[in-house]
């Protein structure tokens, strides 16, 4: 399917790792001009105004805030603070985005911040295996998968470990462009990790899904 200029949001915070922001700039934020289709609109977004810190002491700044993260068309949390709940206004942000009508989309921890928010309720998802049990315990009403790369419930997809965020994001520009589009790519993306499939799911509602304890993991 082709689509005209996509706006893609990716929620940046204190303290987070870089490797899964990163991958999301490397498929959505560089220029694709190889493929001859209109590519993505890619915002870094935060909660704070300011520097903030990632893990291996890099400092940086977001240019956008949650009003512009809520308002993209794939709204994307690479990880979460599994220790709590994320804060209020970014869950009202997840929601709004939601009833919009926007594509919503997690990698790894993340996946806790869409479950806070209610948008993985009687939905299939995955996580980082290190943190599926806790995130079934946490949230009942999720049928959590620890061993697959993602999880494409359509309009709400989630990603596993660091590594599978990449494999879907790299999903989601075949999604939009078409299954030849991330091998063509100029010295772009190799052809292995374009090959490795997730798993589509789709939405039943809470009172429809028997609850299922998911407690088999998979190594690192």
């Amino acid at each position: 399917m082709r689509i005209g200029r996509h706006t893609v949001s990716v929620l940046a915070f204190d303290g987070m790792a870089p490797f899964e922001l990163g991958s999301v700039v490397e498929v959505f934020g560089l220029p694709r001009p190889e493929l001859d289709v209109p590519w993505y609109d890619l915002r870094v977004c935060s909660l704070e105004r300011g520097p903030m810190r990632t893990v291996g002491g890099l400092a940086m700044t977001a240019e956008y805030g949650l009003d512009t993260f809520a308002s993209a068309d794939t709204v994307m949390v690479v990880a979460a603070d599994v220790r709590s709940d994320p804060p209020a206004e970014v869950i009202a942000a997840l929601r709004d985005a939601h009833t919009r009508g926007a594509r919503i989309v997690s990698i790894c921890s993340g996946a806790f911040a869409l479950a806070a928010a209610g948008l993985l309720d009687g939905r299939e998802a995955t996580t980082h295996w290190q943190y599926a049990d806790l995130l079934q315990r946490r949230y009942p009403h999720v049928r959590v998968t620890p061993d697959v790369l993602y999880v494409d419930g359509d309009d709400v997809l989630t990603g596993a470990g660091s590594a599978a965020g990449l494999d879907m994001c790299l999903h989601l520009v075949r999604r939009d462009h078409g299954p030849a589009s991330p091998t063509r790519s100029r010295g772009g993306w190799s052809s292995h990790r374009t090959a490795r499939a997730g798993r589509r799911s789709s939405w039943r509602p809470p009172w429809a899904v028997p609850h299922r304890r998911t407690t088999r993991s998979c190594a690192a």
